[in-house]
């Protein structure tokens, strides 16, 4: 069988062997190694134990060190590592570092210490996983202080600083990132284009740390520094860890629509890395979309239509479609029956605003049609305890969104209609504007004086009463037996009345 046929046939445990066991054809080692080695994988996976031993020998066989026994030993660290014999995988991993400089080619070396790392990190899972991998990276670390080999320092610390925010070792890693980020500067203290990259992996793990401690001033100028960043080719989960930490800090500003953006990219970042967190990032997308308050359907976009019917994504569906119906009985109800939807932390954080936003829609809704409600009333309907539902008319009479009162003795609420409100103030407007006039044209004015040239016009008066004169002395004769005192008004017709 051909390494390359035992590859394909292994290939469901041996992930990173992939770019350097594939073409391990070396026509002058000893066959009796060759052999050796490749028995001992045909049995690691039935019998791990004598497999373990089988790849140990390889070494031995060699007189010097070399590419076998190079291979030898990582296999048998992987498997010790896997059954927990981490003390063993310690020391074959000491023994395997004296290999690096000079029985295998740097390139070759840095690759194998790289994914061996990787492996360790993704397998680590306990407590002594995890003491074994910090191990690991300190034997890795002083290995190559001393051989100039930057780039390998500088993954190696990355994976440590990784290690100790997984563990929450904050004090560790802050020391830790002071010196990564001394490492990409210039002697200037300006960062370092031609080690953009792994500026870009600190700032993604400073600004972790400041995400989990709630530090969000130093997180938000990290943030925007992180943005400006342009002499890196990032990996894109990188970019993605970035925007996450980014949207959830606009959350907590209440800035929806620039969390909406952000949440928006990381999910495209994680997508296009295969990254798992994509799912989980694009549930912060649509809980921003609900808290904007917007129309649109997150799903309705190229990038996360695929994933409108996942079932691990199917709740927030169902979610933003009662958000957009104002249907909040079903909301409630998917809330309910979804309790796994408010197991992040994050969300569950969050999700109460979406829902007194719905709560308020419906109580506007309700009560539309009343003019005296009572609080038990709204209570049953919408399905809120009674101090919600003050709550939440107090906020809409403060807001000046409802006129009303509220009478808590009683549990009432009555409505002031804004239509009478409206016909009284013009009742009023009308009254003071008459009575404006009446005072201008009675009290203010001269009064009603009639036209001598009208009046002679129209000739002989058949009155009673016959005008003599106008003005102030004005004087009238009656035409009819008796006499009496004139009266005077004001800059007026003064007449004398007739007796009877």
């Amino acid at each position: 069988m051909s390494d390359d046929d035992d590859f394909m046939q292994d290939s469901g445990d041996e992930e990173y062997d992939f770019e350097y066991e594939g073409s391990d054809d070396d026509d002058s080692g000893d066959i009796g190694i060759e052999n050796k080695y490749y028995n001992a994988k045909q049995i690691k996976a039935d019998n791990p134990e004598e497999a373990i031993d089988e790849f140990l020998g390889v070494p031995a066989l060699e007189q010097d060190k070399g590419d076998w026994g190079f291979k030898g030993l990582k296999q048998a660290i992987k498997l010790e590592f896997k059954l927990g014999r981490y003390d063993d995988a310690i020391e074959h991993y000491r023994e395997l570092l004296t290999y690096v400089k000079s029985a295998v080619t740097r390139n070759y070396s840095d690759k194998s210490i790289n994914n061996m790392l990787d492996f360790i990190e993704k397998g680590s899972d306990d407590e002594k996983a995890y003491s074994c991998m910090e191990e690991f990276y300190r034997l890795t670390l002083n290995t190559f202080q001393n051989t100039n080999n930057e780039r390998l320092w500088l993954k190696t610390n990355i994976k440590l600083a990784r290690l100790w925010l997984d563990r929450r070792e904050f004090t560790q890693l802050t020391k830790k990132l002071r010196e990564l980020h001394r490492a990409c500067q210039r002697e200037d203290g300006s960062d370092d284009p031609s080690k953009g990259t792994y500026s870009l992996e600190v700032y993604a793990l400073e600004i972790q740390m400041y995400a989990e401690t709630k530090n969000n001033k130093r997180l938000k100028a990290l943030y925007e520094r992180a943005l400006r960043v342009r002499s890196a080719v990032p990996h894109p989960k990188i970019m993605g860890i970035i925007r996450e930490c980014g949207g959830k800090m606009h959350m907590s500003e209440e800035n929806w629509e620039q969390a909406q953006s952000d949440f928006f990219e990381s999910f495209r970042n994680y997508d296009e890395a295969g990254s798992m967190q994509r799912i989980q990032v694009l549930k912060y997308l649509v809980l921003a979309t609900m808290l904007m308050k917007s129309n649109i359907n997150p799903f309705d976009s190229q990038e996360t239509k695929p994933y409108k019917n996942d079932p691990r994504i199917s709740a927030m569906t169902d979610l933003v479609d009662a958000y957009q119906r104002d249907d909040i009985h079903t909301y409630e109800d998917i809330l309910r029956k979804n309790q796994d939807v408010l197991a992040d932390p994050f969300i569950a954080e969050n999700i109460d605003e979406v829902s007194r936003n719905m709560r308020t829609k419906a109580v506007i809704k309700l009560i539309a049609p009343y003019t005296r409600f009572t609080l038990s009333f709204i209570s049953r309907q919408i399905k809120i305890s009674i101090s919600e539902v003050q709550e939440i008319l107090g906020f809409l009479i403060m807001d000046k969104k409802l006129n009303a009162k509220i009478d808590q003795e009683n549990g009432t609420v009555l409505v002031e209609s804004a239509s009478d409100l409206e016909r009284l103030q013009a009742v009023r407007e009308w009254s003071s504007s008459l009575k404006g006039l009446w005072r201008t044209a009675l009290n203010d004015g001269e009064g009603f004086r009639l036209d001598e040239a009208a009046l002679s016009q129209m000739g002989p008066m058949h009155s009673p009463f016959q005008a003599t004169a106008f003005g102030d002395d004005t004087r009238t004769t009656s035409h009819i037996t008796g006499k009496g005192r004139g009266w005077r008004g004001k800059t007026g017709f003064v007449g004398k009345a007739g007796g009877y």
